[in-house]
Order: C-alpha cells, then structure tokens, then sequence
C-alpha cells in the first residue's frame, strides 16, 4: 500500500469507459485533511474531469474510522503559533483558499460523483461530502460540524448548506455541534443514499460491470441503480427528525444570541441524552463562534456559493487573527486540558450590538488587491 495521503486509481469497466477513485490515505490523523492532500484531490479531480474516458468518480477514506474527521486543525495550529498573535499565517491563507476551491469544485463537478461517507465525517469531511451528486452514508456514519468546541464555525460552505436544513435544524447544529448518524443525515438531506460497509466492495464490482454512457444525467440514474440494488442497511432511529418540532420552537424566527443562549445553556438539564449534550457543547463552546455561526447563516442568506465560499475565507482567515482558534486546539488537542479560555469568555445576554461588532472584527478583509476567491462564479 503507497504512503502517498490520497491514493488514486481507475476502475475499467464494461463500456471502456473509466471510474476515477480517489481514496484518503491518512489513517493515524483520521484522514484529516492537510494542504497536501486538497492539492492531490483538485488537481486529480480537474484531470479527470477534462478526460472523456471517465465516466465518474468515487471518493472514500482508506480507514474503517472515516471518511474525513475534517481538516489538520493541528498544523494550521503551528502556523498561528509560528506567525504571531495578530497576523494572518500564510499557510493558513494558502489551505481556506486551497479547500474552498476543492469544495466548490464538488459542487459544480460535470460528472457523477459519488462520496462514500464511512465512519466520522465531520467539518471538512462534510465539505467534501455536501457536494458530491452521490452521498452515502452507512450505519456507522457519525457527521457533525463541532467547529464551536474549536473556536471555528460550520465553513466550507456551511453558512450555505446548513441553512437548507428542514426547518431550523441548521443553525441548531451550528450552535450546538450535535452529532447526527446516518438517519439523520438522510432526513436532513445531507446523504442520498444508505447502505452496508461491507457493500462497498460489491458497489465497485457493480460499476466495473456496467455500461456507461459517458453523459452525465444518463450515468447518474444509473450509480443511483446500482446504488438502490445494494441491501438496505438497519439504520438507528433520528433524534434531529424526532426533536425537529422542538428544535424549531426553540431557535425560533429572526432571534440573536440575546434570545438563543439562555434557551441553549437550558438544553444541558434536558432529560433528553441526545439534547442535553447539545446544550452543555453550546455552554462550554466560544462565544464568539455562536455569534459568527449566526450571523454568516443570516448575512448570506440570500448569497450564491460562491459568495458564500468569499465570506467564508474572510472569516476563516479572521479566525487565525482572533485568539478562540488557536486556543480552541491547544485545548482540545494539544495540551488536552479542555479548558479553553474564550476571548470574550461571554457574549452578555443584553450585547447584541457587540456581537455584531465582534463578526465585524472577524470579517474585515485581509488581503491585498482581489479577492483570492473572486474567480468563483
């Protein structure tokens, strides 16, 4: 087995044409995702798109634990440290720029594209996954964006997907980094499709035997085929659909955090494991990732993915500048003490106006001449 972080290969199959696989191959770090690894996928995946020959692509994690557990958050950890409080480290520029453009590229791919979600994936994984054609997730699938417990926010392209969620599940889980299994994930609209772990093998015989037709509407209906023709998996029941009515009622219309955190810091007393796990996330996470969480889902509400994607680099970036980051992954990660100390360590109930001019902080620009994303369209 090659040691390279993504393995690449091509499946032949029964039409001559071709199926691009691209495997993560970073086991130990839970196939976190480095710089290296999102150059190796775009340009893999721009190489395939251009060839005629493939028909479609299937991206996994080469790990019975993930897919993706999200990005390096540890070597963008380095590179704050290394630059110094205050300044925007190059590294860092370099892999928002590099993994919002793998994002976006997934998102707008000309031929199906199938993301077999195994195991965690989470924050960065789930960036991958959203937009693929083919989401599948398994009975052992765990997706979250627990960005809060980091001093990060939902990005790549959560300020644009999670809003879609039914209802007002989307900004709940923003909030409160609820782990969802693969119910939920199928209620929610962030899979396609479930099936057995140890099916994966016999889906890769399957498109190996099956005649393309090099067109992607056409080849489409026909992974979702062989997809459906899979046995169906025993798969938990949702606690997002089951509290979905709740949920709602709780975030409710238009409300800031002046409204939300009380009702949130309650959820930890729930009798409700599920819940009450939510609320004390929501309780020991940074405050200033809530109140950039909310006001990105409510600034780009109306926003195309691309100006989503711009936003978010600013506010990436920003995060790398501002303290809750760096000190989010030392303590969950590097010293493990999980005793982070938030810059503010409270957005007081009555401060609206200062967690507006908090975001604002976050969101001011930090390049010079255009922005790196402008070419997005």
């Amino acid at each position: 087995m090659s040691d390279a972080p993504v393995l690449f290969r091509t499946l032949l199959t029964a039409s001559g044409h071709r199926f691009g696989h691209a495997s993560l191959n970073a086991p130990a770090s839970l196939n976190a995702l480095t710089l290296e690894m999102v150059d190796a996928l775009d340009a893999q995946l721009r190489s395939w798109a251009a060839d005629p020959q493939i028909a479609g692509v299937v991206l996994d994690g080469n790990s019975e634990k993930a897919f993706c557990a999200g990005g390096d958050v540890v070597g963008l950890y380095r590179a704050m440290r290394a630059a110094g409080a205050g300044q925007v480290p190059a590294e860092a520029a370099a892999f928002f720029e590099r993994e919002y453009r793998l994002d976006f590229l997934i998102h707008r791919y000309p031929k199906p594209l199938l993301c077999w979600g195994h195991g965690i994936v989470m924050g960065g994984g789930i960036g991958l996954m959203a937009g693929a054609s083919h989401r599948v997730v398994t009975p052992r699938s765990r997706l979250a964006m627990p960005e809060i417990t980091l001093g990060l926010y939902p990005d790549v392209g959560g300020s644009w997907f999670l809003p879609r969620l039914p209802g007002r599940c989307g900004l709940f889980l923003a909030l409160t980094g609820a782990p969802l299994n693969a119910a939920d994930a199928l209620w929610a609209g962030l899979a396609d499709h479930a099936a057995r772990a140890e099916d994966q093998g016999a889906l890769l015989e399957a498109i190996a035997a099956t005649r393309w037709a090099g067109a992607r509407g056409a080849d489409a209906e026909r992974l979702d085929e062989l997809l459906r023709a899979l046995p169906a998996p025993v798969l938990p029941e949702s606690p997002l659909r089951r509290h979905r009515e709740r949920i709602d009622a709780l975030i409710g219309p238009h409300q800031g955090l002046a409204t939300l955190a009380p009702r949130l810091r309650a959820l930890a007393a729930d009798e409700d494991p599920w819940l009450a796990q939510a609320g004390r996330t929501f309780q020991q996470g940074s405050p200033s990732s809530a109140a950039l969480a909310l006001a990105l889902q409510r600034r780009l509400k109306q926003a195309s993915l691309a100006e989503v994607f711009r936003l978010e680099y600013q506010a990436s970036v920003g995060c790398c500048v501002q303290p809750d980051f760096a000190e989010g992954v030392r303590a969950l990660l590097i010293d493990k003490d999980k005793a982070p100390r938030w810059q503010p360590a409270a957005i007081a109930d009555d401060e609206e106006a200062g967690a507006e001019s908090l975001v604002d902080a976050f969101l001011q620009p930090r390049f010079e001449g255009p922005h790196p994303l402008a070419d997005l369209n």
